[in-house]
């Protein structure tokens, strides 16, 4: 029975090395293709040019390169981009491209589905399939790279963790693939550009300071009380607030690195003064700042957005208490690409 080939992504340079010495070659040839496929972003070996063909006949008799494709690419009326990316086995996840005038940020995802079940999210209504490996990760955000250079005229500038998927719940590719991002192997992009938004992940938030990660740090809060977050985000049952806020205080002891807060107000659900009050007490805990995002419905109208009086009551308690609040506007609203949003159509 003929062996299946392996992605060559998985191995390491020093396995890549190794590799054509075992074959009868030099170690740097090794070098030469680890850089076809992560700085060059190479999608077939015959793009190895400076490579025999001899050698890349070889390559391809032994591996493959797993490499994302872009299936569909919408583009808002806002100047936002989706990509509806498809997998080496078939599967499909999205990204966005979100512009400003100053900055361009990719939105990618980790997971295929989500291993969470947060009640608003179009994301959480598909089971999680897998886990995104490092390279899945990466294309995404090298895809996005190349559509800022072309529509945007210039290189991304920064990186969101926000698409499909719990990232905390697949942190080894996550970090692999932030560490291939932040390498001059392969982006070169800063750690500081990036952030991270779990919706709380207690022992995996512990974790990410305890490996000196260099990156940024976003919680999808939502509600300060367990009643309500309970409801609204199940899960969080099984991580309540009190054990999120003590990782939290442990991941600011260990990184001094503000946390930013992601929160929804919703008509009926989280918009009285009582709630505000109860993330004004949770803010204090730590060093912070709170995003507060308006609401993007997935058509079944069991969470609507609360009236812009509620969501000013916030701002307003928050600055009143010294908290850095902002409020988001959603982008991407036309093509599905907004907050919550993701696989609501084209992945379905």
């Amino acid at each position: 029975m003929k062996n299946k080939k392996k992605d060559i992504r998985a191995l390491t340079k020093k396995q890549l090395q190794e590799f054509f010495v075992e074959n009868g070659d030099k170690s740097f040839r090794g070098s030469q293709v680890y850089e076809w496929l992560w700085s060059k972003g190479a999608h077939t070996f015959e793009e190895m040019t400076n490579i025999s063909k001899q050698t890349r006949t070889m390559l391809a008799e032994n591996f493959v390169i797993n490499h994302i494709r872009v299936d569909q690419m919408q583009r808002s009326s806002d100047g936002t981009i989706k990509n509806a990316v498809k997998l080496h086995d078939n599967l499909t996840v999205e990204s966005v491209l979100i512009p400003t005038p100053t900055r361009t940020t990719a939105c990618v995802s980790s997971q295929v589905g989500c291993s969470l079940d947060c009640q608003f999210c179009a994301t959480a209504r598909l089971k999680r399939m897998r886990n995104l490996n490092p390279d899945e990760i990466y294309d995404q955000v090298v895809a996005i790279d190349n559509e800022s250079r072309l529509y945007f005229d210039r290189p991304l500038s920064n990186i969101v963790f926000m698409g499909m998927g719990e990232p905390l719940m697949n942190y080894n590719n996550v970090m692999k693939a932030v560490e291939k991002i932040t390498s001059d192997e392969g982006l070169g992009m800063s750690a500081k550009r990036i952030t991270i938004s779990t919706s709380g992940v207690p022992k995996m938030i512990k974790k990410l300071a305890d490996d000196e990660a260099k990156i940024k740090l976003a919680v999808s809060l939502h509600a300060a009380t367990d009643e309500v977050r309970t409801k609204i985000m199940p899960f969080n049952e099984t991580f309540p607030l009190e054990d999120l806020r003590e990782a939290l205080e442990y991941w600011y002891s260990k990184t001094k690195s503000r946390i930013t807060y992601e929160y929804i107000v919703w008509k009926d659900v989280n918009d009285t003064r009582k709630d505000a009050m109860a993330l004004v007490r949770f803010c204090k805990y730590v060093p912070c700042k709170v995003n507060l995002i308006e609401y993007n419905p997935i058509d079944d109208g069991d969470f609507q957005r609360a009236s812009s009086q509620a969501t000013d009551m916030y701002q307003q308690l928050l600055e009143r208490n010294g908290i850095t609040v902002t409020v988001r506007r959603s982008r991407g609203k036309d093509i599905d690409a907004a907050c919550g949003q993701l696989a609501n159509k084209s992945a379905s």
